[in-house]
């Protein structure tokens, strides 16, 4: 095969069906398969540079592509961004060798990143040194262990169950670690309820609980080295034969198969495991599952798809795509810091004091913004990863400020945050910048609802959304994370919920701040600024 470097991608003679590597400095950091990647264009196959490694690349880039021998088929030295910081586009290094900084592919503190199969940039094992595996396989020793003095037989699943079985360690592309467990129950709702049992019990065990659907949730432990091990827990259960395991499995299964549970060496540590755990990695890889594949993409079928959401993941709509917008900002903070119109609005309006809780905040800048000019602030979003940086900060310098992850989608989410709100001794303010539009019906009604409660007498919402300038004709959006809403129905809701609107005033999106924006071609769209009160 003939391959070449160029700043528009790679190129390739061929779309064969295999892997290929991409090498920054002698050191992985994507995989891809031109037969899923690769684009036709004038007789060449391209694949367009991961949008990933344009921005956040800066520099010379010392590239090569190798294939799943090893073998090194192109080598190429390019320059990205301009050398200060920007890293967007790229072009070749002049002929005299005029070669800036090197680019590399870090997060803020240093640590190696990857582009994974999904395209977010992530840290990997093979990057990562002994002690932070000691410290993996120390939270996944507590996790096990926690569970099982839950109640229930936990053992190593997915990737992390494949690497142990397959050569005793970690996956060097993998960048997490998952924990499995089968329910005596065979029924959703009870599957669902013990879920949720376990999180309180692992909660007074001492751990650090997020859910992410009725049957699964991210463990946070502590293993002593500075930052905590986090790892997912998917439950799962028998129904007729088949075997349901969060978030991806719903195959024909023996029960056999899976209890008794044996035990399997991972990292020269002995975990439970599967009583025949490659017939569980068959159905969640595939026959091939031996060959190690970078490239590998879970691919539910529509059936099991929308059986699962369902039973379980009606509380996550959207998520990935938040999270996925959302994966670098962990490490550092928001790329604008200048506050939006909205948060302008709000501080013009609402008085020094007012405790304002910014709903769907997001990366957290407003909510910062807001809380330095004197105002008591509470950020709110399912997202975490999004404020996770600027939460740090204002721990750390005393901002007027907190910020915690709610889901509107959750009842129990919006009503506990609610009544703690409610009980907070100063006026109070709302702001909903691109939630309305960027979330389930269920989910507007959890924003109603939670303004109900906590601006009762008096208090403000404050609320941007997106909206046609075609009644009738809705506009797609390019990624998917918003779409138009009619304000005459999202003036219906809030009148469902006691709320009257007091202003409602629409803009042009030229020149406005958009979350997204429309694809080429669809109607005029129209941001939609509403002020709601709920009387005494």
């Amino acid at each position: 095969m003939r391959v070449w470097l160029t700043s528009d991608g790679i190129g390739l003679d061929s779309a064969d069906d295999h892997v290929l590597d991409l090498l920054l400095g002698g050191r992985r950091v994507w995989s891809f398969r031109p037969s899923e990647n690769a684009e036709r264009e004038k007789g060449e196959w391209w694949v367009a540079w991961p949008r990933e490694l344009i921005k956040h690349l800066d520099g010379t880039a010392d590239l090569a592509v190798r294939d799943a021998s090893g073998e090194i088929l192109v080598e190429a030295a390019l320059r990205f961004g301009a050398g200060d910081g920007d890293g967007d586009g790229a072009g070749d290094v002049d002929a005299a060798g005029d070669r800036d900084r090197a680019a590399v592919l870090e997060d803020a503190d240093g640590h190696p990143l990857a582009i994974d199969y999904d395209g977010r940039l992530v840290r990997t094992f093979e990057s990562r040194g002994a002690d932070q595996l000691v410290a993996l396989m120390d939270a996944l020793g507590v996790v096990v262990g926690a569970l099982g003095r839950c109640g229930v037989d936990a053992f190593p699943a997915y990737g992390t169950l494949l690497g142990a079985v397959r050569q005793g360690h970690v996956i060097g592309h993998d960048n997490d670690a998952d924990v499995g467990y089968v329910s005596r129950h065979t029924h959703p709702a009870d599957v669902i309820l013990e879920s949720f049992r376990l999180q309180r019990d692992l909660h007074h065990q001492g751990l650090e609980i997020s859910r992410y659907s009725g049957a699964a949730f991210k463990v946070s432990v502590d293993t002593g080295g500075g930052a905590a091990v986090g790892l997912d827990v998917f439950a799962g259960f028998f129904q007729g034969g088949r075997l349901i395991l969060m978030g991806e499995i719903d195959t024909p299964f023996e029960r056999s198969w899976v209890l008794p549970l044996g035990e399997v060496e991972l990292e020269d540590r002995r975990f439970p495991a599967p009583a025949e755990p490659e017939h569980l990695l068959e159905s969640m890889y595939g026959p091939s599952w031996r060959v190690p594949d970078p490239t590998f993409r879970f691919r539910t079928p529509e059936s099991g798809r929308r059986r699962l959401d369902g039973w379980f993941r009606g509380t996550r709509s959207y998520r990935n795509l938040w999270d996925r917008r959302y994966s670098t900002s962990a490490g550092h903070g928001p790329w604008n810091r200048e506050p939006h119109r909205l948060a302008r609005f709000v501080h013009r309006k609402e008085a020094p004091g007012t405790t304002i809780i910014d709903v769907g905040c997001g990366r957290g800048q407003d909510a910062v913004w807001l809380a330095n000019r004197g105002h008591r602030v509470v950020g709110l979003d399912f997202s975490p990863n999004g404020f996770a940086h600027l939460s740090r900060r204002a721990h750390a310098e005393g901002w007027s400020v907190d910020f915690h992850a709610m889901n509107l989608l959750e009842t129990r989410h919006v009503l506990s945050w609610g009544a703690r709100i409610a009980l907070t001794d100063s006026p109070r303010a709302m702001v909903a910048r691109h939630v309305l539009d960027a979330t389930t019906e269920r989910g507007r009604h959890g924003l109603w609802r939670l303004a109900a409660m906590t601006l009762a007498g008096g208090g403000r919402l404050y609320a941007e959304f997106m909206t046609t300038g075609e009644p009738g004709t809705p506009v797609e959006y390019a990624d998917g994370l918003v779409h138009d809403l009619d304000p005459d129905a999202v003036e219906a809701g809030v009148n469902a919920f006691g709320g009257r609107v007091v202003v409602r005033r629409f803009r042009d999106v030229r020149g406005y701040e958009l979350p997204s924006h429309p694809v080429p071609g669809s109607p005029p769209s129209r941001v939609c600024r509403m002020v709601v009160e709920w009387p005494a």
